[in-house]
């Protein structure tokens, strides 16, 4: 085999630089799907629970009564805090109890009116939140919550095929240029 002309490793470099790039804005893209749409069905549950809220609906009608265990199912809950950040009611369950977002969060929601985050109440726990203000000025704060297990499953196993599918187009666009 003979030697490589300097234009032939540049081939080769941009080559593996278009596949690596492809790949990463690809993944990027599929992700952030994946992560954005794991928020709808709670964007609709605080929606609602706040506009009753703020209707005159009292807050156990506003609430479901079955508890849900944060740490190990993917239903979603609801969560009413008052103005104090204290949970005075909600289905979602850590450990028996009603759990409090992360400090500020609370503030940032009843600022804005709404406000979304990942929440790690516990070491392998992760919650796509929600959260509304209810506008009554009570300063009571709707969060819905559900699991983030499956999504992060589904990313898992796109990080797997991106890095496949890189190796293959790294390989393959490295020898198309070489050769």
């Amino acid at each position: 085999m003979g030697t490589f002309s300097l234009r032939t490793v540049f081939r080769a470099i941009a080559a593996a630089a278009t596949a690596t790039i492809a790949v990463m804005f690809v993944y990027a893209a599929v992700q952030q799907t994946y992560r954005s749409g794991a928020n709808d069905p709670q964007v609709q549950l605080a929606g609602d629970a706040a506009a009753a809220l703020s209707a005159g609906a009292p807050v156990p009608a506003v609430v479901a009564s079955d508890p849900v265990d944060m740490g190990s199912s993917l239903a979603p809950f609801l969560i009413v805090y008052d103005s104090t950040d204290r949970a005075i009611a909600g289905s979602g369950r850590l450990n028996g109890a009603l759990p409090a977002p992360p400090s500020g969060v609370l503030a940032l929601a009843r600022k804005g009116g709404w406000h979304s985050v990942t929440w790690q109440p516990s070491r392998n726990v992760r919650i796509a939140a929600v959260l509304r203000r209810a506008d009554d000025a009570s300063g009571r704060v709707v969060l819905a919550g559900r699991s983030l297990r499956e999504v992060e499953e589904r990313e898992s196993r796109l990080l797997l095929m991106s890095v496949l599918v890189w190796g293959a187009l790294l390989v393959t666009s490295i020898l198309a240029a070489v050769l």
